[in-house]
């Protein structure tokens, strides 16, 4: 037994070195393909980018070659070459750009190469992975601090020191940009490629890259990152300018907003009544303010103060119910924002002023996506919020102010509110009054409201209307005190009128009568202007009373009235009107037009 253990024992020896020198043999032979070498990673997404997959390799020994991609199952998914004759020791290169054989997109995930050679008889697929990637980094402004909250942050601020961008950065190569976005044209402000690869954090101290002190207004901070396959990842998308995407009715991902603002004011939405209490929300960065009030057109100081708490608590004006407007001075900066004041009496004609246009158009970022909440993006907003810019509402000191000021100057009496009051049920009501004027725009009121202004005129009441494009769209009033819903114009407004898109021309022109059986143009020359902007109206199927003054070479009606079941609708679609009316301008046609439409409505 221990001769046969011996001899067994030898054996093994001697075949275990001779296994050792035939796998040497083997290591040392030259494969079959040499020097193979591909793209790790790619991203065939057409940006320019590591779009193609490059192999190279070279054969031991001339053969007829075909080369395939397969999936990490072994299917053939791509052939880059087919039965192809290759010389040894010849480098020989192929290209994949991420295409399938019937033109498709592989999907993303490892792939290898696999080479047939026809004379060897056999195929090598090699180890090495070629991975096909196309999802991009999903990089985020997670939030802004230190202020915490819902909204936007708001620059300076009241305690100084920079605004804290809390980031999600994965990949590598981050950059930081900042937009305006409101007021203006949306634009770059700066563009910050410093922050390394994991970045979570990036302060703003609210100034250029020089050092100046930005301009109020809504700005966005936009992140970008790569990952390795030269993918590239934005929040939010940016299009074809490289400006932020956006989309009607939606927000921007993430939460980018930062307000700059160094004075504003919120004043309430509905009529303050005479002799009581007002309240104010000023917005000074806890600054000390000073403050008076006036009536609109005139520049006689009725109230004055000085603060610094951000609640304004004043008494309204006693006296003729009508607009006031607050101004707010700080010792860099100044704002108004105007305010209805009423009282108890009944006057024959109401006037009603578009809170909820003015808020639905405030460029004013509630949520801190970085976007001014605008109803006419189609996305919701806060009936409570401070005004932007000046603080007066768009169109306010050109349209609404100089029609106020004229009716006090002609001393009409008349009682005001607002579309908010209107809608809460509170203050005058329409059927108290003969008459109810629109001085400006009214977009957007709530379906019952439209509904109710409708019946209104059917049953005999005049609403005259100084407002473009107004009167065709709807929005609804959450329990939150939020516009939200707004709906896309309609073809014709609540009294049935198809409006035509507003005119902007080059020259101004005139506009004359071509009817007047009502006695709307009594007093006038029956030629108004000349005017560069208005709004034509196809009236067909309406009920006129005739009274009309068209565009001389359209002959399309500009201003008109029509009847509606018992009452009239008085149409003024010309944005430069009003101010035809101040005596700066001297136009008598204009306040004559006006003084005669006064007549007919209080009647």
């Amino acid at each position: 037994m221990n001769r046969l253990a011996a001899v067994v024992f030898g054996v093994l020896v001697i075949a275990t070195f001779g296994a050792f020198f035939v796998a040497q043999r083997l290591k040392n032979a030259p494969s079959v393909v040499q020097q193979f070498m591909r793209t790790p990673l790619f991203s065939p997404n057409r940006d320019g980018r590591k779009d193609r997959a490059h192999v190279a390799f070279k054969l031991k020994d001339t053969d007829e070659v075909t080369v395939s991609v397969v999936n990490h199952e072994g299917d053939e998914v791509r052939v880059l070459a087919d039965d192809r004759h290759l010389p040894a020791y010849t480098p020989t290169s192929f290209v994949w750009d991420g295409r399938t054989d019937d033109g498709g997109r592989a999907p993303d995930g490892s792939y290898r190469i696999r080479i047939t050679l026809r004379r060897e008889g056999r195929s090598v697929t090699m180890a090495r992975i070629i991975r096909l990637d196309t999802t991009p980094p999903r990089p985020k402004v997670i939030s802004i601090g230190p202020t915490k909250g819902p909204g936007p942050e708001v620059l300076p601020l009241p305690e100084g020191g920079p605004a804290e961008v809390h980031l999600l950065a994965p990949g590598r190569k981050p950059i930081i940009r900042l937009f305006k976005t409101s007021p203006g044209p949306m634009r770059l402000v700066l563009e910050d490629d410093s922050l390394k690869a994991g970045a979570t954090l990036w302060h703003w101290d609210g100034r250029t890259p020089s050092g100046r002190a930005v301009s109020p207004g809504t700005y966005l901070v936009a992140i970008e990152t790569r990952d390795l396959a030269g993918n590239r990842g934005l929040s939010p998308p940016l299009n074809r300018r490289g400006l932020p995407a956006t989309t009607y009715g939606a927000r921007l991902p993430g939460r980018g907003g930062i307000r700059v603002s160094y004075l504003a004011a919120q004043p309430p939405p509905t009529p303050v009544a005479a002799g009581a209490p007002a309240t104010f929300l000023i917005d000074s960065r806890r600054k000390p303010y000073t403050w008076t009030v006036r009536r609109v057109g005139s520049n006689a100081v009725i109230k004055r103060g000085r603060k610094t708490k951000p609640k304004l608590r004043i008494f309204a004006p006693r006296g003729k119910p009508g607009a006031y407007l607050l101004q707010i001075r700080t010792a860099t900066r100044t704002t108004t924002v105007p305010f209805a004041v009423q009282d108890d009496q009944k006057r024959a004609v109401l006037v009603v002023l578009p809170v909820m246009t003015w808020q639905g158009r405030n460029p004013i970022d509630d949520d801190g996506d970085g976007m001014p909440n605008l109803l006419d993006r189609g996305v919701g907003a806060k009936l409570l919020r401070v005004y932007a810019g000046n603080g007066l509402p768009e169109g306010f000191a050109d349209r609404d102010a100089p029609l106020l000021a004229w009716l006090d100057r002609s001393h009409h009496r008349y009682d005001i509110t607002t579309d908010v009051a209107l809608a809460n049920g509170q203050g005058p009501k329409l059927g108290s009054h003969k008459a109810v004027i629109l001085p400006s725009d009214v977009r957007w009121l709530p379906r019952v409201l439209q509904l109710r202004l409708r019946r209104y005129v059917r049953d005999g009441g005049r609403v005259a209307s100084f407002g473009v494009d107004s009167l065709r769209r709807q929005v609804s009033v959450s329990p939150r005190a939020r516009l939200i819903d707004p709906s896309p114009p309609a073809t014709t407004d609540i009294f049935g009128a198809r409006l035509r898109p507003l005119q902007g021309l080059a020259n101004p022109t005139r506009l004359v009568e071509a009817d007047d059986k009502l006695g709307l143009f009594e007093g006038t020359t029956g030629a108004f202007g000349p005017f560069a902007r208005f709004q034509e109206a196809d009236l067909a199927g309406q009920r006129l009373a005739s009274a009309i003054a068209e565009e001389p070479q359209t002959g399309r009606p500009v201003i008109a009235v029509n009847r509606l079941g018992k009452g009239e609708v008085f149409r003024f679609p010309v944005p430069e009107l009003p101010s035809h009316l101040s005596p700066r301008a001297n136009d008598p046609q204009a306040v004559a037009l006006l003084q005669r439409t006064w007549t007919l409505l209080s009647r």
